[in-house]
């Protein structure tokens, strides 16, 4: 499918109302007055736990992108930071913007070995800014899936700061609020026979179950050997681990029952990889790389249909020969 035909389905989906949803882990920061001037008006709807939880991210990846020595550069979260935001530009980094840090590379990395279309998904808060941010490569499709009251109003400050995705990429949102994610994404143009790879950070979650769906939605679309990277809150492990389970046999359960080998990643890792120091506040989050060991849908699909093909000619010159 050509990057026109699946321009072409840009609006093709109208999003029910959103749920009640539960937060991801809050994120805290001890702030001084300093004068940093932001150019952005409040977001719509700034009363919406949703709207809350995203910008204060957004906020922690705007105080890194002004460090004499970032970690990651974000042009564009200036945009959803309230004016006259107290930053302090002494304080430690948070696990947060390392745990981007980490994602933006290994997203990179990933989609710059992928030979021809490359796919990416990303399921977030509504205001991820990867996909005008990061140097993608050419051919690159980005679906995002995020609530679509935040991602809306998101897009609108995004285009009012001249924020544009790389040339010869496409990207498409999805709705969070969609019924059925695998069928969305496969009317947006998504090719489940093809190389991807996948990232989640900041979604908004309701349940585990809702997790699991998700889980169940990647597995079923991405090909062997496809990545999913990403951090998840630190509640949903903690409501199922018990006395006679460890977080690390958690993870490896529930991934690989929907058919991922799961890594977790260390923060202190992962610093001590860039040279840099954590913040001492304890973070509970988990961050993951996963490995899809299965084949997807289309892939089983395809390859029944070649050994059907196969069987009826072999038939076929059986009965001839008789």
């Amino acid at each position: 499918m050509n990057l026109q035909f699946m321009e072409s389905f840009i609006t093709s989906i109208k999003s029910p109302s959103f749920a009640a949803i539960r937060l991801p882990i809050e994120y805290t920061c001890n702030c001084k007055r300093y004068n940093i001037r932001v150019s952005a008006a409040k977001l719509d709807g700034d009363n919406d736990p949703l709207f809350r939880a995203a910008a204060k991210s957004a906020s922690l990846r705007y105080q890194e992108t002004h460090r004499p020595e970032p970690l990651l550069v974000d042009p564009y979260a200036g945009c959803f930071v309230p004016p006259n935001t107290q930053m302090d530009m002494k304080q430690q980094r948070h696990h947060f913007c390392l745990a981007t840090k980490f994602i933006d590379d290994k997203l990179l990395r990933t989609v710059n070995h992928m030979d021809g279309l490359k796919q990416v998904v990303l399921f977030s808060d509504g205001l991820d800014t990867r996909p005008y941010r990061l140097s993608w490569p050419a051919s690159t499709i980005i679906f995002d899936i995020s609530p679509e009251r935040v991602f809306k109003s998101a897009a609108e400050k995004l285009a009012g700061v001249g924020a544009k995705i790389p040339r010869s990429c496409l990207f498409l949102h999805v709705p969070l609020e969609s019924s059925i994610i695998q069928h969305s994404l496969r009317a947006k143009g998504f090719n489940a026979n093809r190389p991807s790879v996948w990232a989640i950070q900041g979604l908004p979650l309701i349940t585990l179950a809702s997790f699991e769906e998700i889980l169940s939605a990647i597995s079923s679309l991405a090909v062997n050997g496809c990545f999913l990277i990403g951090e998840l809150p630190a509640w949903l492990a903690e409501i199922e681990i018990g006395v006679k389970s460890s977080k690390k046999q958690w993870m490896g359960k529930i991934f690989m029952s929907n058919g991922f080998r799961v890594d977790m990643i260390s923060y202190e890792n992962v610093a001590k990889s860039l040279g840099k120091e954590l913040a001492s506040s304890r973070y509970k989050n988990t961050l993951f790389v996963a490995e899809q060991l299965r084949f997807s849908d289309d892939q089983m699909e395809t390859w029944r249909r070649e050994l059907q093909r196969v069987q009826d000619e072999g038939d076929e010159e059986g009965f001839e020969e008789l």
